[in-house]
């Protein structure tokens, strides 16, 4: 039923990396071609806004001139004037002077021309009239501007003469507060305005459009808006797709296929380690723990190899995983045991205060059977409790009250157990309350940091202290110089390993083991 479920979430695993990078292709492709497309619409928007915000100045700044002249309206003069501001100004069409709704004279000259009522007057004052009648039932394309007896003129079709790379594009000013339009070429929803809000710019897809609207930072009153057909759109998500999806689908189905190697390699593999284990193909390598007061070993680490039958020696990083995930592990356990028993059976008998400390898995701490396999290897090597120490990784803890109830059975026996690679995993100093430990091993990674600027150089201290608080003695991983034994001397921790002392070896060829003679064992020493 495992190996089916397996299958099942393998082909699942599959199917989603050979189906997601083409959705995400896809996804990206519109997001690509929209970002493209507003882009583009608010550019347009933007020079139409440029080119608003450049008529309105010039309108204003036309009328502020005119009114610092103090000219009397219509004399020559005051033509003069304004004859000068209409040649200078690059988007005013004419300049006049307005009583009673009739613009008396103007830049171009010509009789009086009556105007309509202003249409509607702007927070500064400036009314704005959208007809100015110049020619008598003829096109209306002036916009009038008027303050304190001074009307400037300007064509509403100059801020949208802008040239666009797509046709059919719909442009538009307009004046925020009356919420009317001063200029447009084509069709707007005024629905659109609502979509601007307080933000200073937009884009949206409303119906048949991608629309963008800026409001002008010069004149906040005043807001340019660009629609694109929504089908140039379509089109440039067409394009992008055709470049992106089949990227994307070569990029799925590499990962399907990676997924489905990977997971035949570990059935595969899973086969070869229960064929492993069948051929007595594992060995122990054993690492010497020494006593950093009295400089003498105290102990030694089994370490498991895979010793394929090519001579290819394989680490348990590799092949542990596996085991756990294919229900191997308390298999491999046992192995342990077996081999500790055929190297060091008899030393552990005739040294009562030398131990060995063997790695349980998560899976170990589940059921009381390891506390059964250990029963039976002290009863056939005639070793005391005291030769063996148990070492449990913090991801043994997430069945706490498994774990608690194994290692309990084991403390009863005179079993020490000390937890491993601590600081790496999930353990808090809550866990550690809670568990009736002996010894906290200090990762490899903070003992390399000591000395150094690393940030894991401060970490070490609270390690040390949290050991001390809760009165477990402490071994030291990967020591490799002496400076780093001196640190850990003067720090009262009790022991260490390392390649400063020994590297991992055959059990028989271990030069170290004569430095262990009659020494305390390390459950007796002093904290």
């Amino acid at each position: 039923m495992r190996r089916r479920a397996t299958f099942v979430l393998t082909l699942l695993a599959a199917a989603l990396a050979a189906a997601g990078p083409p959705w995400l292709a896809l996804h990206e492709a519109r997001r690509q071609a929209y970002d493209t497309e507003a882009g583009l619409a608010l550019n347009y928007a933007q020079d139409v806004l440029h080119r608003t915000d450049e008529t309105v100045g010039q309108a204003l700044d036309a009328i502020v001139q005119l009114e610092r002249a103090g000219l009397a309206s219509c004399t020559e003069r005051a033509r003069a004037a304004m004859r000068e501001i209409d040649l200078t100004s690059s988007y005013i069409q004419a300049v006049g002077h307005v009583r009673d709704g009739t613009m008396e004279c103007s830049s171009q000259g010509g009789p009086p021309v009556a105007l309509d009522k202003p249409a509607f007057r702007t927070s500064r004052g400036v009314f704005v009239y959208d007809v100015v009648p110049l020619v008598a039932g003829g096109p209306n394309p002036l916009l009038g501007l008027a303050r304190g007896g001074i009307i400037v003129l300007v064509h509403r079709d100059l801020p949208l003469d802008i040239w666009t790379a797509v046709p059919d594009v719909t442009l538009e000013v307009l004046h925020l507060e009356a919420g009317r339009t001063l200029m447009a070429r084509g069709r707007v929803d005024p629905a659109w305005l609502a979509r601007l809000g307080t933000r200073d710019a937009v884009t949206f897809v409303a119906g048949d459009r991608l629309v963008a609207m800026v409001r002008s930072q010069r004149f906040v009153s005043t807001a340019a808006v660009a629609a694109v057909p929504a089908h140039h759109l379509e089109q440039r998500v067409a394009t992008t797709t055709r470049r992106l999806v089949p990227v994307g689908l070569f990029a799925g189905l590499a990962a399907a296929a990676a997924i489905l190697l990977l997971a035949r390699r570990q059935t595969s593999m899973a086969a070869a380690l229960r064929a492993g284990l069948r051929r007595d193909e594992f060995v122990l390598l054993y690492q010497p723990l020494f006593d950093l007061r009295a400089g003498a070993c105290v102990g030694a680490e089994a370490l498991l190899r895979w010793r394929r039958p090519t001579g290819e020696l394989i680490g348990p990083d590799l092949f542990i995983p596996v085991a756990e995930q294919s229900g191997l592990i308390t298999r491999v356990t046992a192995r342990v045991l077996e081999l500790v028993e055929r190297d060091a059976g008899g030393y552990l008998a005739r040294h009562p205060e030398f131990h060995i400390g063997i790695n349980l898995a998560p899976a170990d701490l589940r059921s009381h059977a390891i506390v059964d396999a250990i029963d039976t290897f002290l009863a056939r090597t005639g070793a005391r409790p005291a030769n063996l120490i148990v070492e449990i990784t913090e991801r043994g803890f997430l069945d706490l009250d498994s774990a608690r109830t194994v290692i309990a059975a084991l403390r009863g026996r005179g079993i020490e157990v000390a937890i491993d690679d601590f600081g790496t995993g999930y353990s808090s100093l809550s866990y550690l309350e809670t568990l009736d430990l002996d010894f906290l091993k200090i990762d490899r990674s903070f003992i390399e940091a000591i000395g150094t600027d690393a940030p894991t150089s401060q970490v070490v201290g609270h390690i040390m202290a949290m050991a001390r608080t809760l009165d477990l003695r402490m071994i030291a991983e990967g020591v490799e110089s002496e400076a780093q034994a001196a640190f850990l001397r003067t720090h009262d921790v009790h022991y260490a390993q390392g390649w400063l002392f020994g590297k991992p070896m055959p059990f028989a060829d271990a030069a170290w083991l004569a430095s262990s003679a009659r020494r305390p064992s390390v459950q007796a020493g002093a904290a």
